[in-house]
């Protein structure tokens, strides 16, 4: 038992470890592609040699951080199979269509237009060459599009039944799982705020060069493009987390819980602005925040458009607790009933496997209509207790709150890039703002990290909501493996990031010594 809780937790570990460092890569490539883009097209629509040499400056910092995003993404594949292999039989059918997708189109078609993009300068025409780039832009884009299908999927299991004859899902709807309201919201917000987290990116380089004096005219034109880029992709990412939001309450309250550390919800419930929670906050439950600032009846109002609407908190969905506007209670199924329900279709499924073993059809069809009516909650069966299904509620409370300020922080950034790019362009020069532009970019994906953690932790302890926690998604492998692939890994990907911002670095410095607006740079 002991290897075994060793070696899910390592496991975990391990996957968190792989998908956070991919993750530094991933907005990154998606945003500056587009920024890329809009700066070659500002080259073919007027002719000016300038913005060629501009997008070719950031063109090469682009390349350089596909090539890592490429490298961790594909280990993130493989570990599907050698750390997961008992998820990877139960949904294979379904959660490998969406890679198999994404690795036949979109990667096959970045990869020939991101040939074009940096090889095609002078050999293809003007035309063709900003089609490529935009092409690249594009397949960036619908790589990250089928990753988020699958993790969505995950996070709300759709367009698939149960096959009690090979213990498996298999996909009964493709266009449900691909395009449900989960999967949609979640690829909008994963992208857009990769638009947002380039913007600050473009900005703080281009503040370093104002800091430096060095190519100032370049640095004012990239920060112009850069901040509308970026005012966009924040605007519309808060408008997709609002979205975002809707759904989680939705098809996963537990997690909107966790989100706002509410353990007792009320009708009218009040949306934390700012606030700490107690060191232990389910000790108690009715006031858990050791200081908060609250919106009154904000969460109600946010997620329903209602500020009379009952939010459960963690204990409410333990229990199976709603209040109606009145103030009654309702009662529906518990944790404890959906425990117990799981337990039915797990002990249907056994019953089945047996009959077909003893050829016995009339006892697998009862067994199978089982199964199949119960369904819903089967992952249920295997909590210990209805406590287990609780995810780390300070880690997603301080995750969501982290990514809400920092949200907040950077629409401010762009209001003012905005305006002072237009009314006061000489401040663009100011060292405290160039300062500001450089801190930003930490901060930036500490924001996008945050909301990372939040997706992965809110839902804990399920791999597959409902229908699968963690412990039985695993290998059958030793937890000692784990552990030194982990540390491994953790040795690769942080050298691979200290050899990516050492060469982005060395880039920035010796590009900025020459005129970056020559195209012959």
């Amino acid at each position: 038992m002991n290897d075994l809780i060793g070696v899910v937790d390592w496991s975990r570990a391990q996957f968190a470890l792989t998908a956070m460092y991919h993750w530094l890569f991933v907005p990154l490539t998606i945003g500056l592609s587009v920024i890329v883009a809009i700066m070659e097209t500002l080259y073919v629509r007027t002719g000016q040699e300038r913005w060629k040499g501009i997008t070719k400056f950031w063109m090469t910092l682009f390349g350089i951080n596909f090539a890592c995003g490429v490298a961790t993404g594909l280990i993130l594949e493989f570990e599907f199979g050698t750390n997961w292999s008992n998820y990877s039989w139960f949904v294979g059918d379904i959660f490998g269509a969406p890679l198999a997708i994404e690795g036949l189109l979109a990667f096959f078609m970045e990869a020939t237009f991101v040939a074009v993009m940096f090889f095609g300068w002078n050999k293809v025409s003007r035309g063709f060459h900003l089609a490529s780039t935009w092409l690249t832009a594009l397949g960036v884009s619908l790589s990250a599009l089928w990753i988020l299908v699958a993790n969505a999927w995950m996070q709300y299991p759709v367009g698939m039944e149960f096959d009690p004859a090979q213990m498996r899902n298999v996909m009964s709807d493709f266009a449900a799982v691909a395009f449900s309201p989960v999967a949609m919201n979640k690829f909008f917000h994963a992208v857009l705020s990769g638009w947002t987290l380039a913007g600050v990116y473009v900005i703080g380089v281009s503040c370093w060069m104002l800091l430096r004096k060095r190519n100032t005219e370049a640095a004012r034109s990239s920060i112009k493009v850069a901040s509308w880029v970026g005012m966009a992709g924040i605007l519309l990412t808060l408008w997709t987390g609002h979205g975002s939001a809707v759904q989680v309450a939705r098809v996963q309250p537990m997690k909107l819980a966790a989100m706002e550390g509410l353990y007792r919800g009320s009708v009218g419930q009040d949306l934390v602005g700012i606030g700490v929670l107690k060191s232990d906050p389910a000790a108690t439950p009715a006031d858990p925040m050791a200081f908060s600032i609250d919106i009154p009846k904000g969460l109600s109002y946010l997620i329903y458009l209602d500020g009379d609407h009952f939010v459960p908190g963690v204990n409410d969905l333990i229990d199976g607790i709603t209040l109606t506007a009145e103030g009654d209670t309702v009662r529906g199924l518990s944790y404890a009933d959906k425990i117990a329900i799981g337990k039915v279709a797990q002990n249907a499924l056994r019953a089945y496997d047996a009959a077909r073993k003893a050829g016995d059809s009339a006892t697998m069809d009862s067994a199978a209509k089982v199964v199949k009516d119960n369904f819903k909650y089967f992952g249920y069966a295997y909590l210990p207790s209805p406590e287990a299904g609780v995810p780390n509620v300070p880690m997603s409370f301080y995750a969501f709150h982290i990514m809400v300020v920092l949200g907040g922080y950077l629409l401010a950034l762009f209001a003012v890039m905005l305006f002072l790019s237009y009314r006061r362009t000489s401040l663009l020069d100011n060292r405290w703002l160039c300062l500001a532009g450089i801190v930003s970019v930490a901060l930036v994906w500490i924001c996008s990290q945050a909301g990372w953690v939040l997706a992965e932790v809110g839902r804990q302890p399920w791999v597959i909501q409902d229908l699968m926690p963690t412990w039985a998604a695993i290998s059958g492998i030793q937890s000692g493996s784990v552990r030194l692939t982990f540390w491994m890994f953790a040795a690769i990907f942080t050298g691979l990031l200290i050899a990516e911002i050492s060469i982005m670095l060395r880039y920035i410095s010796s590009a900025s010594k020459t005129d970056i607006q020559n195209p012959k740079h």
